[in-house]
């Protein structure tokens, strides 16, 4: 904070475990990458090559080692994950984690179908190499699951040793959590939040409207994902309540 006002609620301390902003990327030059940190990176928790753009990513070694000078973590994104597996090329998808000192893992299904059995024995397996998060729900908007079977699945992967379980909404925010609309499916949000704890769950939440409902719902210090570059100023200054939307959220409290 650059000024001393009262009432601005705690947020968390860097090295954050909750309170998380995880940023996408999905194409930042290193340029883009040096003036993002240079403001932003305060306010990052960990960041995210966004699906499959790492494959195309011009100098990626390069990239990384930038993210990494500004001590940020950063892992693929989980499409890339899904494209490895559907391969039956596991291994390799390993071996380049290490080749580009990755150590953050995205193991997610919503592109492919994956028994959840097989699913939660490769978050286990990668958890020997690293931070593993695991995305629960499907790209497909015509895919949709009961609460009870979020909370079933969401259960397990922490159990097989994800250390948190990303809730699906896409890089739009209009499917899995989220009606087609951006609205927030409200009824299994609050089911989910009666049985995983909400330090645990990472919300996929790149719209305004979205981040507005679970700062809202849970405080200032929810974990929120899919955040755009640009966007990450304005969300933590939204917050700790000095945004119009959230200005009288913690005051006289």
């Amino acid at each position: 904070m650059n000024f001393n006002l009262t009432q601005i609620p705690e947020r968390m301390k860097k090295p954050r475990n909750h309170g998380i902003t995880m940023v996408m990327d999905k194409g930042l030059s290193m340029n883009e990458v040096e003036n993002f940190l240079s403001v932003a990176g305060p306010h990052v928790d960990i960041v995210k090559l966004g699906f499959g753009t790492s494959a195309v990513t011009p100098n990626l070694k390069e990239k990384i080692n930038l993210y990494h000078q500004y001590n940020m973590p950063i892992y693929f994104g989980g499409t890339l994950f899904e494209a490895f597996l559907i391969r039956n090329q596991i291994d390799d998808y390993i071996a380049i984690c290490k080749e580009y000192n990755i150590t953050y893992m995205e193991v997610s299904d919503g592109s492919i179908t994956i028994p959840h059995a097989e699913k939660c024995g490769y978050i286990e397996k990668l958890t020997k190499y690293g931070t593993v998060l695991s995305e629960v729900g499907s790209k497909d908007a015509t895919n949709i699951m009961a609460p009870y079977k979020w909370i079933e699945l969401m259960r397990a992967e922490l159990e097989a040793g994800a250390s948190y379980v990303i809730a699906e909404a896409r890089e739009a925010g209009n499917v899995g959590i989220y009606r087609d609309s951006g609205e927030v499916r409200q009824g299994l949000v609050a089911e989910i939040l009666t049985q995983i704890p909400e330090e645990k769950i990472l919300w996929e939440a790149p719209q305004k409207a979205q981040q507005l409902y679970f700062l809202q719902l849970l405080g200032c210090n929810v974990n929120l994902g899919n955040i755009a570059p640009n966007e990450v100023i304005p969300l933590e200054a939204m917050r700790i309540g000095l945004r119009g939307d959230t200005f009288d959220l913690y005051r006289n409290k």
